[in-house]
This record gives C-alpha cells, structure tokens and sequence, in this order.
C-alpha cells in the first residue's frame, strides 16, 4: 500500500486499501478550509485518510443545482493530499451506481423534517451513497461537518440502524472571519450576497446570547433571531427551528443539546447554518 494515490473504480480502492481500515472523509469536492479541516484530523487519528470526492447525482432534487454545482478536481486532489490524505477516491457515478442499480436506502426519524421535507429524496441520496461509501472503505472512523448539522443526525441514525463499520466523528463548524460557515456554495454568492450572508451567523449568534442569559421558550429565541434576520431583505427564510439535537423534532422549551437549525435562499442559493444552545439553568 503507498500513499498518494489516485482511485477511480471499487477494484482500485480495494487494492489501494489492502487490509487497512483508514479513516474516511467523504465529499462532493469543491474543497475548502472546513473540508481540509476535516482531513487534518482525520490524518491525526488514523495511520491513513481516504478523501472520496464525487458529485453524488442521486441527493440533488434540482437537476439544474446539480450542474451548477463547483468541479475542480485536480484541485480538489492535490488539496486532499496536502491535508493528509493518503489515497483520494474519485469515482464516476457508474463506480459508485453500477448499471442496473435499484437500491435505496432510506432513514426516517431525523431525515423527514426540515431539509428533508423541502428536498424530496435529499438525504435518500446521502443515506445510498454513504452506505455504500462505508461498506467499501470499512473505515475505522469517518468524519463529518456539524454544519450539515441534519445530514449529520440523518448518517449517526443510519450508521447505527445499519450496524456500519467504524466509529462516526462529527467536526466543529469551520468560519470564515466574519462567522460566516464555510460552504461549497459560497462561491455562487455575488459580493452584496455575501455581505447580506453575514446576518445567518449574525442571528445565530444572538439566540446563543439569549439562551445564555436564560431564556428557556423557544419562541422568544426565535422571535430574537428573525429580528436579526429581516435585517437583511435580500434574505428569504425558508426555516429558523430550534429542535432537539439528535431526533431534530422541535421543541418548546429549551433542553440540554438543543440545535437553532437555520436554512435561507440568497441570491438563489440555498445557505444552511446551526448552533447550539447552552441555558447554564439546564
């Protein structure tokens, strides 16, 4: 086994791989500082990193969001490398989708509210890819942002449901300067775009400060975060929720590991944001 290779199909990743059970970063490429992150720890824990990068066709609703969506992978793979990953997977979908393919998987619990509603057969797509992503990596730990804070909850609930190998480490929200979480998507934002963006992290921050001083009733945590949110007209709420932080049902009243789960359509990109609520009464 050498590190530094680059694999296409599942036979090269099985050769590559050997009897050694890595640690695996799964993305859609387009890598930036949060995704790099992710391969930085990874290559702390685990005597090898495996960076899938593929587009996974089968999570986008909108065929148009898929074409729009940034490529660059000899980019991608020599970022990869310099994070420390030791063999980047770069699949066609036929790698991934061999011909005839019929299955599915799909998670309920976490997976039907919020983005799961407004994406039909969203996180049908990430379950599928994920699982086969697990079962041919057999990793020893795979690492996910916690700014897709759902797809995180949607993989933990099938990745026990599904008895899947390793163990699933979720990662701190990487920023940027003005708090703004780091995204593939960004780039499509125009200059106006991304100053207005600042108000997602802006709003979150404030229903943090809340929680803080003591306020328990989630409707007044989220009348604090709107507040901030329609600040910026540019900015269409799809939804501002504060939900439990593993079945992502919404709550009332604060609980310990309560999430403010935020989605916005700017400048015709869809943004997701969360964060935690810490009540130091609870």
């Amino acid at each position: 086994m050498s590190a530094g290779r680059v694999v296409a199909t599942r036979a090269e990743l099985r050769a590559a791989l050997g009897d050694t059970a890595p640690g695996l970063v799964p993305t859609m490429g387009a890598l930036h500082d949060g995704h790099l992150a992710l391969i930085a720890r990874a290559a702390t824990e685990n005597l090898l990193v495996v960076v899938s990068v593929f587009v996974n066709p089968t999570q986008f609703s909108d065929p148009d969001d898929f074409a729009r969506y940034p490529r660059d992978p000899a980019r991608d793979v020599a970022a990869a490398f310099a994070a420390g990953a030791g063999i980047v997977f770069t699949p066609e979908a036929s790698a991934i989708y061999p011909p005839g393919a019929a299955t599915r998987v799909e998670v309920a619990g976490p997976a039907l509210r919020w983005e799961g509603a407004v994406r039909p057969g969203h996180f049908i797509g990430v379950a599928t890819v994920v699982t086969i992503l697990l079962d041919l990596v057999r990793p020893a730990r795979s690492y996910f942002g916690e700014k897709d804070y759902q797809q995180l909850q949607v993989i933990r609930r099938l990745h026990a449901d599904l008895a899947l190998p390793g163990e699933i480490i979720g990662c701190p929200t990487v920023r940027d300067a003005d708090g703004l979480a780091l995204s593939s998507r960004n780039a499509r934002l125009s200059p106006e775009a991304r100053r207005a963006a600042r108000a997602i992290p802006d709003a979150l921050q404030a229903m943090v400060e809340r929680a803080g001083e003591g306020e328990t009733e989630v409707s007044a945590l989220i009348a604090t975060g709107e507040a901030v949110l329609r600040r910026e007209p540019a900015l269409a709420i799809d939804h501002l929720v504060v939900v439990d932080g593993i079945s992502l049902e919404p709550l009332t009243t604060l609980t310990p590991g309560a999430r403010a789960l935020i989605a916005v359509e700017l400048d015709g990109v869809r943004l997701i944001d969360n964060r935690e609520l810490r009540n130091p009464r609870l």
